[in-house]
């Protein structure tokens, strides 16, 4: 198994430094090895190394994770299934290199069309569905390819032309003079605007863009044990791209509703268990509800304290993509009643004078508030 290199080592910065610091070291060591200029050996793979490091040290929460665990935090949390879920290797991570190229120096990078964006979408899911899986149906709204030119944006019947400017490629070079030389550079033609193509008869459905925002329901695997805030992967479901190249991809994050009885720690399922004076002192069995229905017997020794846990190990989540599941953990809390029946009454008293002391009477102040409800 390859160990990897620390991210901080890789892009040559410090632990504390700032998101502007890691972006700057990002940008020299990309145009140094992307693929598109360096041709020697080992630099596909080092410029991929680098874009992963700075995937994770520009975010805030993956850099909190890595500073806290390292790479073992993103095996642990994000262990994949069925290659859907953020995993360990960079591949799973849901990042597009070129993508985070472009976010840092914009365009296409050093040619080619750029892909489709990718699209965000929220999905909500109860913690029955975290526990069991689920197939959810999800609205999102996305720029798709025109059906009625296909993606050239030109109206049917005809088709676009090659871009005179700057003969097809997109692209045109611009000579400056500075100080060191003249430095030649190159950018979008202005006359396509980089599509290499003009259209003399734009497609009315589209308005000559050979896309269209359109809502669509898609259907979505959660995987059991999926965590709060995961971010779940659907490859070529993002934005249709422009003039016919890839689509992107689309990220549903994960979020889950309160629960009526249960809260989740990690695989873990914490619930309050009431509990009276005489069950706490003497002891008891009482059932626990399990998450999805049925529940457990859990033996109440006696003199259990308030706050007191117990653990009914197996009955919590199942882990992500399989394995042992968590337990529940039941929390005593004693329940003091608020109305006393003359005989409930009477018997505290007992138990107040057993315990060596008197009970009080309600005194002047109790009884005016008792008058006035």
């Amino acid at each position: 198994m390859t160990t990897k290199r620390d991210y901080y080592e890789i892009l040559g910065v410090s632990r504390d430094a700032s998101v502007d610091e890691v972006k700057k070291a990002y940008r020299k060591l990309a145009m140094q090895y992307h693929p598109d200029r360096n041709k020697e050996p080992g630099a596909e793979e080092r410029f991929k190394e680098i874009s992963e490091a700075y995937a994770v040290l520009s975010d805030d929460e993956k850099r909190r994770t890595y500073d806290q665990y390292g790479h073992a935090g993103f095996d642990q949390r994000y262990q994949t299934q069925e290659d859907i879920f953020r995993g360990a290797d960079f591949s799973e991570f849901g990042f597009d290199l070129g993508g985070i190229f472009r976010s840092i120096f914009g365009g296409g990078g050093f040619g080619g069309p750029a892909r489709g964006r990718d699209v965000m979408a929220n999905l909500d899911i109860t913690l029955e569905e975290v526990a069991k899986g689920a197939e959810k149906e999800l609205r999102v709204s996305r720029l798709e390819t025109c059906d009625t030119c296909g993606g050239s944006g030109a109206k049917p019947g005809t088709r676009p032309r090659r871009c005179a400017t700057c003969g097809g490629r997109g692209q045109v070079a611009r000579a400056m003079r500075t100080p060191f030389g003249i430095v030649q550079t190159a950018g979008p033609c202005p006359e396509c605007g980089g599509r290499g193509e003009t259209i003399a008869e734009p497609d009315p459905a589209c308005r000559g863009q050979g896309r269209l925002q359109k809502t669509r329901t898609l259907r979505v695997n959660v995987p059991q044990g999926v965590p709060e805030g995961g971010t779940l992967r659907m490859r070529g479901e993002g934005e249709a791209g422009p003039d016919g190249a890839p689509p992107g991809d689309l990220y549903v994050r994960v979020r889950i509703q309160k629960h009526a009885v249960f809260t989740r720690e990690g695989d873990d399922l914490h619930v309050a268990i009431p509990l009276t004076f005489s069950q706490a002192a003497l002891g008891d069995e009482i059932e626990v509800p399990l998450l999805g229905g049925g529940k457990d017997v859990l033996h109440i020794p006696p003199g259990t304290q308030s706050g007191e846990t117990f653990r009914l190990r197996g009955r919590g989540l199942p882990a992500l993509g399989g394995g042992r599941k968590g337990d529940i953990l039941a929390t005593a809390r004693l329940y003091t009643p608020q109305k006393l029946s003359a005989e409930e009454r009477g018997l505290f008293e007992q138990l107040a004078k057993l315990e060596g002391r008197e009970p009080k009477k309600a005194g002047w102040f109790d009884a005016i508030k008792k008058k006035l409800g």
